[in-house]
C-alpha cells in the first residue's frame, strides 16, 4: 500500500491545503494528514477542533486519515511505515526552507519528500493570513471550505 503524509498545523485548514491533500490522495492509497502539535504556539482552534474540521472537509476523498502528532515528523512516519512526505510549495522562499527540512528528514530516516507546486489560485494563501484578514472583517469565504469559514467566523466572534 502506497502511503504518504501531509503535515501541518492547519489552523485552520484552507483551500490551498485541501488542494495539496486532494492531489496527494490521487497518487497514494492512503494519505495521512498529521496535525503537528507545537506547544510554543497558541492556536486559534484546538488540535481536536482542527482534526474534526479536516476530517469533515476531506471525507469525500475516501483515503485520508487525520490525526495529531507531537514530536519529529520522521518518527510519525516510522511508526506508520510512511515512506513519503508531501509538501506544497507556494514560492521560492518556501523551497529554501522546505529543502533543508527534506534533507534533514531524509538524513534522519530515509523518508523522501515530494514537493507539489501550489495551484496559482492559492499561491499567496496561508492560515495566518486568513486569520489576520478575517480578524479585521475581511471576506475570506472564498479561501476556506464553507464549514471551516463558519467555524472561523464563529470563533472570531467569540473573542
Amino acid at each position: 500500500m502506497r502511503r504518504a503524509v501531509c503535515p501541518g498545523s492547519f489552523d485552520p485548514i484552507t483551500n490551498g491545503h485541501l488542494d495539496i491533500i486532494g492531489r496527494a490522495s490521487k497518487l497514494y492509497d492512503v494519505v495521512h494528514v498529521a496535525v503537528m502539535i507545537n506547544q510554543s504556539k497558541k492556536g486559534l482552534f484546538t488540535v481536536d477542533e482542527r482534526i474534526e474540521l479536516i476530517r469533515e472537509v476531506t471525507a469525500d476523498l475516501g483515503n485520508v486519515e487525520v490525526e495529531s502528532f507531537h514530536g519529529l515528523l520522521v518518527d510519525f512516519c516510522k511508526q506508520r511505515e510512511i515512506p513519503a512526505i508531501v509538501k506544497g510549495l507556494r514560492a521560492v522562499s518556501d523551497f529554501d526552507y522546505e529543502l533543508q527540512m527534506a534533507q534533514m528528514n531524509n538524513g534522519l530516516s530515509g523518508v523522501e519528500t515530494l514537493f507539489v507546486p501550489t495551484n496559482p489560485t492559492y499561491s499567496f494563501l496561508s492560515s495566518s493570513l486568513v486569520k489576520e484578514v478575517a480578524t479585521w472583517g475581511g471576506d475570506v469565504s472564498h479561501l476556506l471550505p464553507p464549514t471551516v469559514h463558519e467555524a472561523l467566523v464563529g470563533r472570531l466572534g467569540q473573542r
